[in-house]
């Protein structure tokens, strides 16, 4: 943007203000920017536009979560999603219309792959949540509401690496949402060569959608496993926490919980030892069911003896409650609609159509 106003004549902190009016008081007329000379926000008004996210839908669950659906430029819905807690309010970010990696208990993955989304269309869902809390208040008082932002929506975010990143210093820019680097996480299935890209151009915080702990069941649940295996994947993440200047920090492990596929105790005693060298906190996550995906939730004996056992092996463990469920905002539930580009879909379709269960809702 400093760049763009030294293009056209301007002195680029001119880019301060403009950031400053979209992001922090959610302004979208340049006529509205009173600081800025009117000739200015006339030329502005002239050569410019201000575009905002085409909020399609919105759902709000019975527990405070809410749910929008964003249209981008290719024609696809995305979804974004926002959960309310006590002390803080987390958004989940979609990265992608559609998702390529396939993993077997997400639906998500099950509807093939569009886009990639631009870093206007990441940032324009932030955008959208933040103000979307300031009807009726001071807008300023807004922003409290979203206090944490994770990439952990529709897609796999390092295979959009040059937008996803740009979009994550902006989270974090004291210009536009000013949020902490430990509480912007970035959540990946195991793309190693994005894991040690980031090493060195950001500190933000890393999850990792594990979900396995052998290469054998991980190589099913999380087909990408074939290509860069456990090995692989946690000599990545050491060299990217070791690259952090705060040694204290710890990854976060993702691990969803499937009945009778990797929620044994036996599972548990192998988590245990691949992990013994990782400084990390788990989440446990029990599978959210979707139309189709064969998968079901394990008991909630058999998630309480799988925490035991890696509480009493000294790890940091919490298992997270299921939230928004009711209307399909939960972890592994965000389907959109997208206008599929690898006819994924369609075996989807062609599948489910055998069966006298409902498929998730997917065109293309």
């Amino acid at each position: 943007m400093e760049t763009f106003f030294e293009s056209i004549g301007e002195k680029k902190f001119r880019a301060r203000q403009v950031m400053k009016w979209i992001h922090h008081e959610g302004v979208t007329t340049f006529e509205c920017m009173h600081d800025i000379s009117k000739a200015l926000r006339k030329k502005l008004s002239e050569i410019t536009t201000i575009n905002l996210p085409e909020v399609v839908k919105e759902y709000q669950a019975r527990d405070g979560v809410k749910k929008w659906i964003v249209r981008v430029a290719s024609g696809s819905l995305v979804e974004t999603v926002y959960i309310p807690e006590k002390n803080r309010g987390t958004l989940c970010i979609s990265s992608q219309a559609g998702c390529i990696l396939d993993c077997s208990f997400c639906s998500t993955g099950k509807q093939g792959f569009n886009s990639n989304l631009t870093t206007a269309e990441i940032i324009g869902q932030v955008w959208h949540a933040v103000h979307a809390f300031s009807h009726g208040n001071n807008q300023n008082s807004s922003r409290r509401y979203v206090t944490n932002i994770v990439m952990m929506g529709m897609g796999e975010p390092l295979m959009n690496f040059d937008n996803v990143l740009p979009a994550m210093d902006l989270m974090m820019d004291d210009l536009a949402y000013g949020l902490s680097k430990r509480r912007v996480t970035l959540s990946t299935s195991g793309v190693v060569p994005g894991i040690h890209k980031m090493t060195g151009r950001t500190d933000v915080s890393l999850a990792i959608s594990l979900h396995a702990a052998t290469n054998d069941l991980r190589n099913t649940l999380v087909p990408i496993n074939r290509k860069y295996p456990l090995e692989q994947l946690l000599d990545a993440v050491h060299c990217y926490m070791s690259s952090l200047p705060d040694k204290k920090r710890v990854v976060t492990i993702e691990y969803t919980l499937i009945k009778g596929v990797n929620d044994q105790l036996l599972h548990a005693q192998q988590l245990i030892t691949l992990l013994k060298n990782t400084p990390c906190k788990i989440n446990l996550i029990p599978f959210n069911p979707f139309p189709h995906s064969g998968y079901e939730k394990p008991s909630g004996n058999a998630i309480y003896f799988f925490q035991k056992q890696l509480l009493n092996a000294g790890f940091n463990v919490t298992v997270r409650k299921t939230r928004g469920d009711d209307i399909d905002a939960a972890c592994g539930q965000l389907v959109g609609m997208v206008s599929d580009k690898t006819k994924r879909n369609t075996r989807y379709l062609q599948k489910a159509a055998q069966s006298d269960i409902q498929p998730v809702k997917i065109v293309g």
